[in-house]
């Protein structure tokens, strides 16, 4: 490449916006300044106009934001929803039923493609399944998974019947899961057999079991385990489970609980890179309509796009942006199992051109380690497809 790394990114460049490109955004200029004028002139009025317009609500709220008790703000007092229902159920009404929610590549090349009602089907069994091990509204359900499907099945299963959901980055030590297991109160963990990175098997299940031992105090009673890698694993009698005799002779009819606005749909822990974890708990509509909204309208989604945000679903970014902001939306999310650079460094180009990805949002790291290898790989590969890219992170 001509221009050096550091010269590159240290620029500030704009580019002129294509005429069809800007012609058909969820977001022009105009509307932009006519929200933000309603939203500064009457920010109450503002939200609860989108609440309502974005939102299926089984009991339409009451207020929009109490303040009384500040810093603690509660939004849409009175209202209550169910945030799978909103990600899934209502998007089974017309043709969206049949779409695509779901595009999944394996580090192997397996590809999975969930529609919206296959989506609904395996939710709705696994929240059976969950109930089935004593899983109640409030309790709280560990995710410690690959980045596949079942992951977000998982997420969407807790959501559905009111378990709050933590999910610890799959490249977490033992450690780091057993002190989130503690903190959480967690009655159920969800895991796997292992997780493929850069060909090679990550111990997922072996890590929960050194999380586990019995000198730990933990309240765990009971560990579904998902088969991924065929690694030969230990298996706990009494509390260890396959994933598919979990979901076995359970139903797939599970209605959707309503939740109050404020209660909890996550917690997720900060990384600890700067002294203890903190869990942080998000509440479930207001969270909801942000993710929503702010997907719509920074990456300009629309039906037909194909949608690729790069982030591991252990993070915020991949909780808002690879699971409920596109979902909500009824869009289709591509998902990709593995490490970026493996077998060669041309796997995101490749998979790109091979399932039409439109959309593709990812970290400056990413951005980094692509500009090194040159622009030999992804010249190698039909990139057409592509009409928005997102970054975030850092400056």
């Amino acid at each position: 490449m001509s221009t050096s790394i550091d010269s590159a990114l240290s620029e500030t460049r704009s580019f002129p916006v294509p005429a069809h490109f800007a012609g058909q955004a969820n977001m022009d200029a105009e509307t932009f300044a006519r929200l933000s004028r309603q939203a500064t002139e009457n920010p109450e009025g503002f939200w609860g106009d989108l609440a309502h317009q974005h939102l299926d609500w089984d009991v339409p709220f009451q207020r929009v934001l109490e303040v009384d008790q500040a810093p603690f703000y509660r939004w849409f007092g009175g209202g209550q929803l169910n945030v799978a229902y909103n990600c899934v159920d209502r998007h089974l009404r017309g043709a969206t039923r049949h779409k695509a929610a779901l595009i999944w590549e394996g580090e192997d090349g397996s590809v999975r493609t969930v529609t919206y009602a296959q989506l609904h089907r395996e939710m709705s069994l696994f929240a059976n399944a969950l109930k089935r091990q004593g899983v109640q509204k409030g309790d709280r359900v560990a995710i410690y998974m690959p980045m596949v499907p079942e992951a977000i099945i998982a997420m969407l299963a807790c959501a559905r019947i009111g378990a709050i959901h933590t999910v610890v980055f799959g490249g977490f030590s033992a450690e780091a899961l057993k002190d989130r297991l503690e903190d959480t109160d967690a009655k159920v963990l969800i895991t796997a057999d292992g997780a493929w990175r850069a060909g090679k098997v990550v111990p997922l299940k072996r890590h929960a079991d050194q999380a586990l031992l019995r000198e730990h105090e933990h309240s765990v009673r009971h560990v579904i385990v998902l088969r991924r890698t065929g690694a030969d694993i230990d298996m706990q009698e009494g509390r260890d489970i396959w994933w598919e005799d979990a979901v076995a002779d359970v139903s797939a009819d599970c209605p959707a609980l309503p939740i109050q606005a404020e209660d909890p749909l996550f917690i997720l822990y900060t990384s600890g890179s700067t002294g203890k974890p903190k869990g942080i708990f998000h509440s479930s509509a207001g969270y909801l309509l942000w993710t929503m909204l702010t997907t719509r309208w920074v990456f300009d989604i629309k039906p037909e796009d194909v949608y690729w945000c790069t982030a591991d679903i252990g993070w915020i970014t991949g909780h808002s942006y690879v699971v409920y902001g596109p979902l909500a939306n009824g869009a289709t999310v591509f998902l990709y199992e593995g490490a970026p650079m493996h077998p060669q460094p041309d796997r995101f180009w490749k998979m790109i051109a091979r399932h039409g990805v439109s959309i593709l949002y990812t970290a400056p790291t990413a951005v980094r380690a692509f500009m090194k290898m040159g622009d030999e790989w992804p010249q190698r590969h039909d990139l057409s497809s592509l009409r928005l890219l997102g970054s975030v992170g850092e400056p």
